[in-house]
């Protein structure tokens, strides 16, 4: 288990206020000015030390990734920018809010050393419209540190201009694929954009930009404050540092909690979560990394490990981990059926393997539930999710796909069997 002196999000439940006195109590914003002035270089490289990896689902090593945005030589006259992603519409997915709600001050001042960090003169933070309170609360740390002087102009008196603003989206599932985000911030219809090229090179109004989730920006000033090695000296290797696990669905204790890269899911559910309902043995399935990833059975789950790595390994991710629990009263078809209906229903329509699949996919997976269809109807059915999968510009076909090959993968049994009863009561 990850010892209290080794969490970064302190204030993770409320307990202590979320403004700017009380941040700094908890560390925030010190010494800021002195990483500011150490430069762009020992910022990157630092990061890239820590073998911190994207927080957002896709796992990419986040040093590398800012080292791809052009220095101020190559880039000419143009501005570079830092968007925060902050749309977090991954069903079983609620760290990010926790981090908006109650450690707001983390982000901004990971916004600002981001910044430097990629030589940006602002940084966007694209909030969920749902998200009310959560961009109230943002909305006021960034005051407080124009307030303070520590951004806007020579912010923290290091010299550097850095300006941070929030922008709320209308609550679009699409919004959070990194293109179709920036597409949104420019007043455009949320929907993915052809790569390359990539925001690197063209991002935000043509200009230079990188996309981030909320959780990485967050923990690189604690990074920086206690080094890349500490953070590398978490988890596993490949794996490191801490996460927020967001632990929901039928278990004695929903939580979000801060662990260790790599603890046994297991492990992670007992201990934070009060164990599944009625015991591990009534366990039937685990979705590990939101609603996105590959459900895994209890087989799988009584020895798996809570990292990228490991769950690729077992054919499903860590995504955003969020751990979605299901106890022996689900059934599990009409779960993995409900999920077909979120990603049909937040298809953008542009391309036509989503647009068309994933409606097929969930007409198909309402009749499996009934148990009104074909045996051969489910080869045929994870024939189409490999015809969506990898076929359109982002991963949303990706997503609509996985839930229903985990489904087959390890319950075929299942779908068969009401097949079978459905026959019979015919």
């Amino acid at each position: 288990m990850l010892k209290d002196s080794d969490r970064i999000f302190t204030n993770l439940y409320g307990a202590e206020p979320a403004g700017l006195a009380a941040a700094k109590g908890r560390g925030d914003w010190d010494g800021t000015a002195k990483f500011i002035k150490k430069g762009y270089e020992w910022i990157i490289d630092e990061v890239k030390a820590s073998g911190l990896r994207g927080r957002g689902g896709a796992g990419f090593p986040t040093g590398l990734k800012w080292s791809f945005m052009p220095k101020p030589e190559q880039k000419g006259d143009k501005p570079s920018y830092l968007v925060v992603n902050a749309d977090e519409s991954e069903p079983g997915t609620c760290k990010d809010r926790d981090i908006l709600r109650h450690d707001p001050h983390k982000l901004v001042e990971g916004c600002l050393l981001a910044g430097v960090a990629m030589h940006a003169c602002a940084a966007y933070i694209y909030i969920r419209g749902e998200y009310y309170n959560e961009a109230s609360a943002i909305q006021k740390a960034v005051d407080e540190a124009y307030a303070e002087g520590l951004i806007g102009k020579n912010a923290c008196k290091s010299g550097y201009d850095f300006d941070v603003y929030l922008h709320r989206g209308a609550g679009a599932y699409i919004c959070g694929e990194e293109t179709a985000l920036i597409e949104s911030l420019e007043g455009k219809k949320g929907q993915p954009r052809l790569k390359p090229p990539f925001p690197a090179g063209v991002g935000l109004y043509g200009c230079p930009t990188t996309v981030n989730n909320v959780e990485t920006i967050a923990v690189v000033p604690t990074i920086l404050r206690r080094g890349g090695k500490w953070f590398a000296g978490l988890g596993k290797e490949n794996n490191t540092g801490t996460k927020i696990f967001c632990i929901s669905g039928h278990v004695e204790r929903p939580c979000n909690v801060e662990e260790e890269m790599g603890i046994p899911l297991k492990e992670l559910i007992e201990k934070h979560a009060g164990g599944v309902r009625g015991g591990w043995d009534n366990l039937l399935a685990v979705i590990p990394g939101g609603s996105s990833v590959p459900v895994l059975p209890k087989d799988i789950c009584d020895t798996i490990t809570m990292d990228f790595d490991s769950l690729r390994g077992v054919q499903s991710g860590l995504g955003t981990a969020g751990v979605i629990v299901m106890d022996k009263s689900t059934d599990i078809i009409q779960a993995i059926e409900r999920l077909s209906h979120f990603y049909y229903h937040e298809s953008c329509g542009q391309c036509t393997p989503c647009r068309e699949g994933t409606g097929w996919m969930w007409r198909v997976m309402q009749r499996l539930v009934k148990g009104e269809a074909e045996k051969s109807e489910i080869d045929d059915l994870l024939d189409v999710t490999k015809q969506v999968e990898g076929h359109t510009i982002c991963a949303l076909g990706d997503a609509a796909a996985w839930p229903i090959q985990g489904l087959i993968r390890h319950f075929r049994h299942e779908i068969e069997a009401r097949m079978k009863q459905q026959q019979k009561a015919a």
